[in-house]
């Protein structure tokens, strides 16, 4: 066999395996955003935050979607997103405590959780509790050193923050926490000259401890009201410049993928799901204002009502076996679906999604579904 035929092959195979993956009824990801404030108002931000902390109905309306899920899931996972989650900390102990009690009961629940946050409000008590729940994975951002971490990543009131997330870093390294914090440092062409030199810092300081990792992403225009200003890294240039900055990090260069890691946007798993503080369900956390990612709503008793005309766009790449709609649905993504989704109540029909996907009964139908227990229903 040829390599070129060999790396098709497995793309082939990924491809299934991720299909699979994407559209069990075993496994489902919920993309919480307890409030969508945040105490930071960072220069490239694409937020608005017109919507504040998730109100009493939601948070009910997400015990009972669980409630009425969990013997039917071997994996669920959990990522705490916003605004800034810590600003909702009393919903995200909430939910957690109620699903980390319901999982003790499951032994065969995998169980796992996950925050998207600024770090200045996770000092090493909440990371404590917070770990006691389950939430052992956190993303935190950082613009570089001090001086210029403080004019991209200020506070409401515009005072700095580099100092007080810098201190709850140390404060986690010093500690024997059981999580994992990946430090995204974000990429500017202004900000290049002084990266050497923090990220022989951000080495010496924290990543000989395996639970540190950096991930280096460039700055990008994602739809925020100052994005005619902001100056972003070319595409051309990018990876070179991320190779010669990991290479100071001590870390591998990158390299091109294998085809069985491919790439797969949560947005387009249909076994994913955004629930907004105000109970509105999203499939994408960018594009939180556009229309087109208002896919449905959270009811009280658990049930989730799903526009399917809205839904087919963010799903359509499986159907088609078009890995760049399965890697970024919102790229590209069609305004209007001939084809909806509905997934057919009682037992689905064993179908062989892997060699035909457009077979599958998740393709079909189309109108709106109300979706008991995280499945589509008539």
């Amino acid at each position: 066999m040829s390599n070129s035929a060999g790396s098709s092959s497995r793309a082939q195979e990924a491809f299934q395996e991720e299909l699979v993956a994407s559209f069990t009824d075993e496994t489902l990801h919920l993309i919480i955003l307890p409030t969508e404030q945040c105490n930071f108002r960072c220069t490239y931000c694409y937020e608005d935050f017109a919507i504040g902390q998730m109100d009493p109905t939601t948070v009910q309306g997400i015990k009972r979607l669980l409630d009425r899920r969990l013997d039917g899931l071997q994996r669920l996972s959990i990522s705490w997103f916003g605004g800034e989650p810590l600003l909702g900390r009393g919903v995200v102990e909430d939910v957690s405590t109620h699903i980390t009690e319901a999982a003790a009961a499951r032994p065969g629940l995998r169980y796992e959780a996950d925050m998207t946050t600024n770090g200045y409000l996770l000092d090493l008590p909440t990371t404590e509790k917070l770990a006691a729940l389950g939430i052992r994975a956190y993303q935190i951002s950082l613009d570089g050193p001090e001086a210029v971490h403080d004019t991209t990543r200020v506070r409401v009131n515009g005072s700095g923050t580099f100092q007080r997330v810098w201190n709850n870093l140390l404060s986690i390294r010093a500690s024997r926490v059981p999580v994992r914090v990946t430090l995204r440092i974000h990429l500017a062409p202004a900000t290049l000259s002084c990266m050497p030199d923090f990220l022989v810092q951000v080495r010496d300081t924290f990543l000989d401890d395996e639970r540190f990792s950096v991930s280096l992403r460039p700055v990008e225009r994602m739809g925020g009201p100052n994005d005619e200003s902001i100056d972003i890294i070319s595409g051309s240039a990018r990876a070179k410049i991320i190779e010669d900055l990991e290479e100071v990090l001590g870390a591998r260069p990158s390299t091109s993928r294998e085809p069985k890691s491919m790439d797969v946007c949560y947005a387009a798993r249909p076994n994913s799901f955004v629930i907004r503080s105000n109970g509105n369900i999203a499939k994408c956390t960018v594009a939180l204002n556009d229309p087109a990612n208002s896919i449905g709503h959270l009811l009280p008793d658990g049930t989730l009502r799903i526009d399917n005309e809205h839904l087919m766009p963010w799903v359509r790449g499986w159907a088609r076996r078009d890995r760049n709609s399965v890697r970024c649905p919102y790229v590209g993504m069609p305004r209007s679906a001939p084809q909806l989704l509905q997934i057919g109540p009682g037992p689905r029909p064993r179908v062989d999604a892997r060699s035909n996907p457009s077979a599958d009964p998740v393709l079909r139908g189309r109108g709106q579904s109300e979706v008991a227990a995280g499945r589509l229903m008539r």
